[in-house]
């Protein structure tokens, strides 16, 4: 199981409570439903011993850009899982002794947390397994920076869901221009080691798991 690495991403209070569930538009049990997998995959990681990382976002003002600010300002959104609040702590999972934790300051992409990619190096680690939100926001931010740097990437679709688009579409964009594998924390081979990075890849290793449909209907601002 070496170099495999669970990622799990922004499973926070803010991003995972009622409110959250509030703001994600759709059916409020889809985000608990995946919130309470991703929780759960944690667990089935560590049984199988398999390493997990977590990632954290920190959106205090202080940590934010002027474009950030800019865009809050407009859009009259307040700053979410600030530095020591309740709404900045894990929901449904506790990092164990030993897991590192990798903290975001105001950027979507754990390659921007110091010392991420550098701990993935030095690990041996070569492919990814994301689990966490959201699907269309941080997850795919740091999924594609991942890819781009030579990782395997894996995208487990029922410990994840999207903020703002489709999640057919999501998950087929991140299939074809990532080759992210798309599976559930259910697959026998989840935690299998990657082929040597010599051999060319087999065409089911860039496409998904099971079906993905992929809606022609969909608009901007429609999600």
């Amino acid at each position: 199981m070496s170099g495999v690495v669970l990622v799990v991403v922004d499973l926070q209070n803010d991003f995972c409570d009622a409110s959250a569930a509030a703001r994600h538009g759709g059916d409020p049990v889809v985000l608990a439903d995946a919130a309470g997998a991703a929780a759960d995959v944690v667990d089935r990681a560590r049984a199988a011993g398999v390493e997990v990382v977590f990632v954290r976002f920190l959106g205090d003002v202080v940590h934010q850009g002027p474009s950030w600010r800019r865009r809050d300002a407009v859009l009259g959104k307040r700053a979410k899982c600030v530095s020591g609040s309740e709404g900045a702590e894990f929901h449904g999972v506790v990092p164990a002794a030993g897991e590192r934790v990798f903290t975001k300051y105001a950027c979507f992409d754990a390659f921007l947390a110091e010392g991420f990619e550098r701990y993935l190096r030095e690990r041996g680690v070569v492919r990814l397994v994301f689990a966490g939100v959201f699907t269309d926001v941080c997850v795919d931010s740091t999924a594609r920076t991942a890819f781009q740097k030579g990782f395997e990437v894996s995208v487990l679709t029922d410990c994840t869901t999207p903020l703002h688009l489709p999640e057919p579409l999501v998950l087929s964009f991140m299939a074809r221009v990532y080759g992210a594998r798309l599976t559930t924390r259910a697959d026998p081979e989840l935690w299998a080691a990657c082929p040597s990075t010599e051999e060319e890849p087999s065409q089911p290793s860039m496409r998904p798991a099971g079906p993905v449909p992929v809606t022609s209907e969909w608009t901007p601002g429609s999600g």
